[in-house]
């Protein structure tokens, strides 16, 4: 996705140039630029995976709560922010969206008798597409909390954390506990923004020097200012950080997981039969383990959760 007056950096194109050695294009410990521009709206195919989603049998009274609207067109549409790895982000082709979110979302809609597709946009725009209807839903990493749970329904699939992230050698100094003063990098509109803030806000109670806080919005911007110096640190789901430290050896994970909680696919207030059709569809694939076979394919398998639940109670 291109943006006016500066570059776009996304993560899955990012790690794949580090693992390739490709170095003309991308320089670390300096001035680090990749030039990479798609359309807002990038959707997959069903060989849109690396690893392939495994095959499902349709559940015939779960595909019946579908709502007709989108059961006439024989698709379910999903959007997504694909700057998340490994949970959606673009290949090394720079425009196939990959990751076990759209692997677990195509094998959902297979589950209901559909086809599963994606489509690319900004994080924060994804519950109002929702409401508005630009897709039938959303999956994209979105923690389930209460400011979410008041505007949309929200079906849990998968448990994560925040973690930290710094150069390696954590050459800044940097405490999760005592950021004040450090620079210190978060996508706009996650979780993170106001643990970040808060932690912030401490620092200027105690007499400290404010955290300078970027904020991104994409998530794979964020990781890039880590890795090149331009930010002291980040925080991001678990996941994320996890499989960023396993592309880029220049960074590492500080501290502990914290604030474990789910994760939920986004539909409309409005449809709650919908909601438990896709909540089936998960449980269905928890009990044959189809669910399980996807998280290992990524190397998520240890955020996997015993049940799904519809708009479940979170703190």
């Amino acid at each position: 996705m291109c943006q006016s007056g500066g570059l776009v950096f996304r993560l899955g194109e990012f790690m794949s140039f580090l693992k390739s050695g490709r170095m003309a294009v991308v320089v670390l410990a300096g001035a680090l630029a990749l030039s990479a521009c798609g359309g807002d709206s990038e959707s997959t195919d069903a060989s849109a995976s690396p690893t392939g989603a495994p095959s499902v049998t349709v559940d015939e009274a779960l595909a019946a709560q579908v709502p007709e609207a989108i059961k006439s067109t024989g698709k379910l549409t999903f959007g997504t922010d694909a700057s998340y790895a490994p949970s959606e982000f673009f290949a090394e082709d720079g425009s196939t969206i990959v990751g076990f979110d759209i692997d677990l979302g195509k094998a959902i809609a297979a589950k209901l008798g559909l086809e599963g597709s994606f489509e690319n946009a900004s994080f924060d725009a994804l519950i109002v597409g929702v409401q508005n209807g630009k897709w039938n839903s959303s999956m994209s990493s979105f923690t389930i909390n209460p400011d979410r749970l008041e505007q949309v329904n929200m079906i849990s699939y998968f448990d994560a954390g925040t973690a930290w992230a710094v150069q390696s050698g954590n050459p800044s100094g940097v405490s999760i506990d005592d950021a004040c003063g450090k620079t210190v990098a978060v996508q706009k509109a996650t979780v993170q923004v106001p643990d970040i803030q808060d932690r912030s806000d401490a620092c200027e109670a105690e007499g400290k020097p404010k955290i300078d806080i970027q904020q991104y919005g994409l998530q794979s911007e964020a990781t890039t200012a880590v890795v090149s110096g331009k930010a002291d640190a980040m925080l991001a789901d678990s996941p994320v950080v996890a499989y960023a430290i396993t592309q880029a050896p220049q960074i590492e994970q500080l501290g502990d997981i914290y604030g474990t909680a789910p994760y939920g696919i986004v539909v409309p207030k409005e449809e709650t039969d919908f909601a438990t059709a896709i909540q089936g569809a998960v449980n269905a694939m928890i009990q044959d383990g189809t669910y399980m076979q996807i998280l290992d394919q990524w190397g998520v398998g240890n955020g996997a959760i015993s049940e799904s639940e519809v708009n479940p109670s979170v703190g």
